[in-house]
């Protein structure tokens, strides 16, 4: 019979607990859980589909989830009546369990606000498109529209931009009303990217845009700022992770991470939770990582925590993959974020990879519903006339179908843990 160790024993329930804790990070409060099917709808900004690969990469790769499915339903000039009319032919075939919601850029018809034109149209549909859903237990993100950027709008019916930017203020506080009444969750994208865009005009100049080259439509820089909203409000806390280093003694790791060896300074692990990754420069608005000074998405959305204890210098060097950076003991007792002190690092590469997967994956579900689903109405009349030609819709339809499937099982089956190793160094001087 083995000999009981209450020192063993009394160490696997502090780790046991830590484990734990980290299994719940992302579970509490969460508008996304597992099992569920998200569909991403909006107008021509949602259809360059760079938030909502944002959106999709962080639910399949950061949030710890383990059973998501995302589905892309922008539509180009689309007004909320617009997608309150393909409700049924459309979005409910795919028979979502939350829906995100990204209109009023279109709705306001780029010009000073105007009720008849503007505001009832808009109110109407979105309580429109909330009622259908609500209706049948889906929950719904009802997201604001965005801005128009300063500098690069040029303006229509000869309404500049910040006139426009009013129109969708007042668009979006009729969003925000409908959800407050309707108990469906909002997020505020007009707000989060007109602060972004001032705080990031006073530093990088009024040139540097935030909703795109041409006003309307934001690159990866504004992208980021919506996906951030809508990640908020889908109630994530940030825990991506927590690697507590002990120089003299044991590591630990959280929910989603693998403790592969360690000896005094030097971890290896193995991650199948990532960190979100970032492009471009600090000055580039083509890339999201210039915005990350003016939206707080490392600190709210994207935490990876390194904490070492015991260090016997007051500073260490810390190389993460192929980077390496000098801290003070204080600093690593507190713990600094990984993701965001190396930007480079080893998951940038399979996080880039992930998203290119996810924008092709993207571009056929929305070749397939606004080719062909958002049709599929219009052909039965002449086609119920002809069995065969019937049974060919059909297939295609199945088809398609599977081909999207398909397009979501590769994506989950590239998106592999990442084996990678930290070391600390103490600098004796």
């Amino acid at each position: 019979m083995r000999k009981f160790s209450f020192k063993k024993f009394f160490f696997s329930l502090i780790v046991f607990a830590f484990i734990s804790a980290g299994t719940m990070v992302a579970c509490a409060d969460l508008v996304i859980k597992d099992g569920d099917r998200v569909a991403i709808a909006g107008d021509s900004i949602t259809e360059q589909k760079i938030y909502s690969c944002y959106i999709e990469a962080y639910l399949l790769a950061c949030s710890g989830l383990k059973d998501i499915k995302v589905f892309q339903f922008g539509c180009g000039g689309e007004q909320a009546k617009g997608f309150a009319a393909r409700l049924e032919t459309d979005v409910w075939n795919w028979k979502p369990t939350v829906v995100t919601t990204c209109y009023g850029m279109n709705d306001g018809y780029y010009r000073k606000y105007e009720e008849l034109l503007a505001g009832e149209p808009h109110r109407s549909s979105v309580k429109k498109i909330v009622d259908f859903f609500k209706s049948k237990g889906v929950r719904v993100i009802v997201g604001s529209p965005g801005i128009v950027d300063t500098y690069t709008y040029k303006g229509r019916n000869e309404t500049g931009a910040n006139g426009y930017n009013e129109t969708l203020g007042k668009l979006a506080e009729f969003d925000r009303q409908i959800a407050l009444d309707e108990n469906v969750n909002f997020a505020n994208v007009h707000d989060a990217m007109m602060d972004s865009m001032i705080k990031a005009k006073a530093v990088l100049g009024e040139s540097y845009h935030v909703a795109g080259g041409d006003g309307v439509h934001p690159g990866p820089n504004g992208q980021l700022v919506m996906a951030y909203a809508f990640l908020k409000e889908m109630g994530f806390d940030g825990q991506i992770a927590k690697i507590e280093m002990d120089f003299n003694g044991q590591t630990m790791v959280s929910a989603g991470h693998k403790l592969l060896s360690q000896k005094p300074g030097v971890v290896e692990i193995e991650s199948s939770r990532y960190p979100f990754c970032f492009t471009g420069n600090e000055k580039d608005p083509s890339g999201n990582l210039s915005i990350l000074p003016f939206v707080p998405f490392q600190n709210d959305l994207n935490r990876f925590e390194l904490i070492v204890r015991n260090l016997p210098t007051k500073r260490a060097e810390v190389i993460c993959g192929n980077e390496k950076k000098v801290f003070n003991k204080d600093d690593l007792e507190r713990g600094i974020n990984l993701a965001a002190e190396f930007i480079n690092n080893p998951f940038s590469l399979p996080f880039n990879q992930l998203l290119t997967e996810l924008y092709n994956k993207q571009l056929f579900e929305n070749w397939m519903i606004r080719n062909f689903y958002a049709n599929f109405g219009s052909y039965m009349p002449e086609v119920n006339k002809d069995s065969k030609l019937k049974d060919a819709l059909q297939y295609v339809r199945k088809e398609a179908n599977r081909h999207q499937i398909e397009l979501d099982i590769k994506v989950k089956e590239n998106l592999r843990p990442v084996k990678y190793q930290i070391t600390v160094n103490p600098v004796k001087n």
